[in-house]
């Protein structure tokens, strides 16, 4: 429960999410491809290119592994947080600095090629963002009816062991909340040792 409590920080959750998305994007080695003017810095177009290995793709494995790293990584808040708004507020602020950081970087240092490429990279950021938000509000929905349906399930196997263990004495009416062999009351023989009532005086 204390390291529940510990990843309900932002900053922790959000280093979480980028060190995965990070991991995944070191094993599976993805690199998307992004055109740059001859003029920019190798460090600049470093820093560019590994921000757009978050958020970019050119081709249908690129499209699967984004949307799969993505929609992965935004499971962590669903179970994290008992709120949908907590939830995808917390993932699209992780989606966000990625796009923010690459859309400036790339402007500045690459104005040409953003210019050009701009209407495509912002669809895609658009509909990934969408889809963020989408699985986030529908799997947090579904996982609080599956939790209420548990809690409800066992409130209810409780209230019939409850009753299973109440008896009323068909002699006198005393109620016990137990099964006693004989009523206080009246003495009537309540049960045998199957359980089964008898009726007869002690």
């Amino acid at each position: 429960m204390e390291i529940k409590n510990y990843f309900k920080s932002k900053l922790v959750l959000f280093i979480v999410q980028i060190l995965i998305l990070s991991l995944l994007m070191s094993i599976f080695q993805y690199n998307s491809q992004i055109e740059f003017v001859s003029s920019i810095s190798e460090e600049r177009k470093l820093i560019i290119q590994l921000l757009s290995n978050y958020i970019m793709y050119n081709n249908s494995f690129g499209f699967i592994y984004v949307y799969f790293t993505w929609i992965l990584v935004s499971l962590i808040p669903i179970f994290i947080f008992s709120d949908f708004k907590k939830v995808y507020s917390m993932n699209l602020l992780t989606f966000f600095f990625p796009n923010f950081f690459f859309y400036v970087f790339y402007y500045r240092y690459s104005e040409t090629y953003f210019n050009a490429l701009f209407p495509s990279l912002i669809i895609k950021t658009i509909i990934l963002g969408i889809t963020i938000v989408i699985i986030s509000i529908g799997l947090s929905l579904i996982l609080k009816f599956i939790k209420r349906f548990r809690k409800e399930t066992k409130e209810e196997n409780l209230k019939q062991i409850e009753l299973q263990s109440k008896i009323t004495c068909q002699n006198c009416g005393t109620e016990f909340n137990s099964v006693p062999k004989y009523c206080y009351n009246c003495n009537n023989l309540l049960t045998n040792e199957l359980g089964e009532h008898i009726g007869n005086k002690k």
